[in-house]
């Protein structure tokens, strides 16, 4: 393919599973209200990885005893809420997740995954270090997460399972880089628990939804293809950290797909996890 001197877009051509939700602008295609609940915070995502390192960092803060309850609504970015008038004011790129903190005067927006785990760690003094050294090396994963997390996802993921073509070059790109990816986790793992240290931490909450989720075959259907089983320290941590009970809640919360008892589509209450997941509400024909 000789590409052309100047790129137009040609919807009919970017093909894919997400084809319908990409567009070369930025900006709302409709007038929509977000809706808004009882409490401060008000979630709108989707239990992508990066939904996820939400709903998992407001879950841990409640397993701690923290006041941070919240409504998550969803944002089904296949029928293009991501692009309503509501969602664009809350976050102008038009991707999930988007927090609004109207616990402040005025509402505070955060928008990004890493900003939002930032914003919540330092409103509520945990799951990031005071001291300095150590918030700087937590920081530096965190960091370190959302630099590399696009080459995971929209490279290899997206060549490896999502396109509609199989092209042998970009595959072997990102399998390379994602390996090397890979290796690094296991190497930092192999001298702490966690990782950024001896502590938890808003490094560990924003890895697990992407490279945990990968070496134990829950993302891409790829471990056997990513040899996965020979990251032995990585592994361990990823079947740690997805033994929390805040992280078991938490990768329900705005999941549309998969079994009916892991679908919690909306979250407003603590009780909801018990009441409220798909399969108890068809069951009760109130879906």
């Amino acid at each position: 393919m000789c590409p052309p001197r100047v790129w137009t877009w040609d919807a009919g051509k970017t093909g894919g599973a997400f084809a319908s939700i990409n567009r070369p602008i930025a900006g709302a295609t409709h007038e929509k209200d977000l809706p808004v609940g009882e409490h401060p915070l008000q979630l709108y995502s989707l239990a992508t990885p990066n939904g996820q390192k939400v709903t998992i960092m407001l879950e841990e803060l409640l397993e701690l005893g923290m006041n941070a309850e919240y409504d998550a609504w969803p944002i089904r970015i296949t029928e293009g809420d991501q692009f309503s008038s509501g969602f664009v004011s809350v976050n102008p790129n038009s991707k999930i997740p988007a927090l609004l903190d109207r616990g402040t005067s005025p509402p505070q927006r955060v928008f990004e995954s890493g900003a939002i785990l930032l914003y919540l760690a330092e409103k509520f003094g945990a799951f990031l270090p005071t001291d300095h050294a150590s918030r700087t090396e937590v920081l530096s994963w965190l960091f370190w997460q959302m630099g590399s997390a696009p080459l995971l996802g929209g490279g290899f993921g997206h060549f490896y399972l999502y396109a509609p073509e199989k092209y042998e070059y970009a595959i072997n790109r990102y399998t390379m880089e994602v390996k090397r990816q890979l290796d690094v986790l296991d190497r930092q793992l192999a001298d702490s628990e966690y990782i950024a240290g001896d502590a938890y931490s808003i490094a560990d909450i924003a890895i697990w939804p992407w490279y945990g989720r990968v070496v134990t075959g829950d993302a891409y259907e790829a471990s056997e293809f990513l040899s996965a089983d020979s990251y032995t320290h990585l592994i361990r941590w990823a079947r740690q950290i997805g033994e929390r009970p805040a992280v078991q809640r938490g990768v329900m919360v705005n999941r549309l797909n998969g079994p009916l008892e892991g679908q919690l589509h909306e979250r407003h209450s603590a009780a909801d996890f018990e009441t409220r997941t798909q399969d108890k509400l068809e069951a009760t024909g109130d879906s």
